[in-house]
């Protein structure tokens, strides 16, 4: 390398480009060890296979004689029943289990453990003898009252419990064992946004699990699931312990009489090879199904072209809810008429840590509240104890005068079941500072979810409001992306159109452009603002100040987990009357 007379390294002119430069074709690099690793690994599957298949020691004469006889399709349809029935049942027993790990039953909890704990320990051969000399131990199966002696229906246990129940019922308990932890951990990966999201939406507790939760679960469970379901099928092998013949036992049998050993044990792994491989494509399907939205663009399929012509077969006619033409003109935002919010001597502690210390504000109908404060002030704590994602330690909270999550009787508050607080809740929709969009679900789905299942609209007016909507927020051409194909301040506005189209009387927004790059903020302002205008009660914690002045009728600000200063913006920005407020704002402004 030559140097230039001051001492750098000369500039590299660029490479000229010529007219027409826009069509020159791209060659990608070459990696020649890639190449060579591809050739290697070719030639060695090669060489594997010409052993395997040019060598007469394998007996392939043999084994093409036994593939398809009738005891080995007999014994490989036993080993698919045992595979299906343990399946089916071990999920089923499993997916319990892990509900009553997860619930907030200590009792469930322990039973669930233990149960799991068990039979994760026990080995599956010992599990089958154990169950298959069951007799030994009861001499009848019987049901009836407990600890009374009412028997209702007794039934001997060897006649009960068969060589292939026995199977069944070890398959089912050992498989129960192991897939409720990995359904549990499934459920745990869901965000706990996801939950409160779905929550502040009124949405059924069954429908959270099914729509919202259990979707996303899947993502982590299938991959275990498939795992465990290719083990069971290997692991159906045991059950010859019990003289049962299933595949592997069946061939046992088989070569035990011609002494063909090795091509008999090939059928069996060729059959299992055939098992294994149609459970993997089943398996990639519907990973790929869960995915949905967990990707900004899917890897394409072998079978997409089937499943796009089943697709259009099955497809409904086009109804009158189609999206409107994007030209379309968009009048002003109407909404229902705001509510009242009145917060009375709130107080709200985690441990030891008070974070609400007697607060208490109204809010009027329509108004626009600014909440503002350092962070661990409160605010947060504030905006969810509204619609009853917290619960209050005392106080109480209403909106045009009913409580949200409790009744009254004399001076006590009694919590209410959690679907009369669904109900209740949909009265108050919020918008949360990371989005907590459902990512499985497009943007027009978010839309429509909750007004169809909440609050009872057909899919067709559901889906025509949330358009409508969508085109209000400026995302009309975005109806059927996911949200992780959508900008920040994109998925923000997917979010206030889904609390919007609740239609509710008070819309909470959790500082909404905190997760934002600053170019992405104006977008979402402009969106609330266009809602400050049209009548809805707005309650906004914010560290957007000058927002803040601009939208807001009452400024609040807040410290220590009590309310330090309330009024105008004019007032409490521009001439605030604490000490502590001014002390905030000149370090803030």
């Amino acid at each position: 390398m030559t140097l230039a007379l001051d001492g750098r390294a000369p500039t590299v002119p660029p490479t000229s480009v010529h007219a027409g430069g826009a069509g020159l074709r791209i060659v990608p690099a070459r990696n020649p060890w890639r190449i060579l690793g591809g050739a290697f690994a070719l030639l060695v599957v090669f060489a594997v296979l010409n052993s395997v298949l040019g060598n007469p020691r394998w007996g392939w004469d043999v084994f093409a004689e036994w593939f398809l006889a009738e005891p080995v399709l007999v014994g490989l349809g036993r080993t698919l029943l045992l595979t299906l029935l343990g399946a089916l049942l071990g999920f089923t027993f499993g997916a319990l289990l892990a509900l009553a790990r997860l619930s907030g039953s200590a009792p469930l909890a322990a039973v669930s453990w233990t149960f799991v704990w068990i039979f994760r320990s026990i080995p599956l051969i010992v599990l089958l003898l154990i169950l298959n000399n069951l007799g030994y131990l009861y001499e009848t199966v019987s049901f009836g009252v407990p600890f009374t002696g009412w028997t209702i229906l007794s039934y001997p246990t060897t006649q009960l419990i068969s060589p292939f129940m026995a199977a069944v019922l070890g398959l089912t308990l050992n498989q129960a064992a192991f897939s409720a932890e990995f359904i549990r951990g499934g459920l745990l990966s869901v965000d706990q946004g996801q939950h409160e999201a779905a929550a502040a939406l009124g949405l059924p507790k069954r429908r959270q699990f099914f729509r919202i939760v259990l979707p996303q679960a899947m993502r982590s469970i299938t991959p275990t699931a498939f795992n465990d379901i290719i083990g069971l099928a290997k692991g159906t092998s045991n059950v010859y312990i019990l003289a049962l013949p299933e595949l592997f036992y069946t061939v046992q049998v088989i070569y035990r009489r011609n002494l063909e050993v090795i091509p008999l044990l090939m059928v069996a792994t060729v059959w299992y090879l055939v098992i294994l491989t149609a459970l993997s494509v089943v398996q990639s399907q519907i990973e790929r199904y869960y995915a949905r939205g967990a990707l900004r663009q899917q890897k394409p399929s072998v079978f997409d072209p089937l499943l796009r012509r089943l697709a259009r077969g099955n497809a409904p006619a086009a109804t009158a809810s189609a999206a409107a033409p994007a030209s379309a003109p968009v009048a002003p935002l109407a909404h229902r008429r705001g509510g009242e919010i009145a917060i009375r001597s709130v107080s709200k502690s985690f441990g030891e840590l008070k974070v609400l210390d007697d607060v208490s504000l109204t809010l009027p109908s329509g108004s626009v509240t600014a909440i503002i404060g350092p962070s661990g002030s409160g605010k947060s704590t504030l905006l969810r104890s509204i619609n009853h994602l917290e619960r209050l330690d005392r106080g109480a909270i209403t909106l045009d005068g009913q409580l949200i999550g409790y009744r009254q009787e004399g001076e006590l508050l009694y919590e209410l079941k959690e679907r009369e607080v669904l109900r209740r809740r949909v009265d108050v929709g919020m918008v949360f500072q990371n989005f907590n969009l459902f990512p499985h679900l497009t943007a027009l789905e978010n839309v429509v979810e909750a007004p169809i299942h909440v609050r009872g609209a057909s899919p067709a007016e559901a889906e025509l409001a949330a358009r409508d909507l969508l085109a209000r927020v400026g995302l009309s051409d975005k109806a059927n992306a996911y949200p992780r194909q959508l900008s920040g301040g994109q998925q923000q506005r997917v979010a206030i159109a889904r609390a919007l189209a609740l239609k509710p009387k008070a819309l909470l927004f959790d500082e909404p452009t905190s997760a934002l790059d600053p170019e992405l903020v104006g977008e979402v302002l402009a969106a609330i603002k266009e809602l400050a205008r049209s009548g809805a009660t707005l309650v906004i914690v914010t560290h957007e100040i000058g927002f803040a002045r601009e939208v807001a009728d009452q400024v609040v600000f807040m410290d220590s987990g009590r309310i330090v200063e309330a009024g105008p913006p004019e007032q409490v920005l521009d001439a605030p009357e604490q000490r502590r407020t001014a002390e905030f704002l000149a370090r803030v402004l």
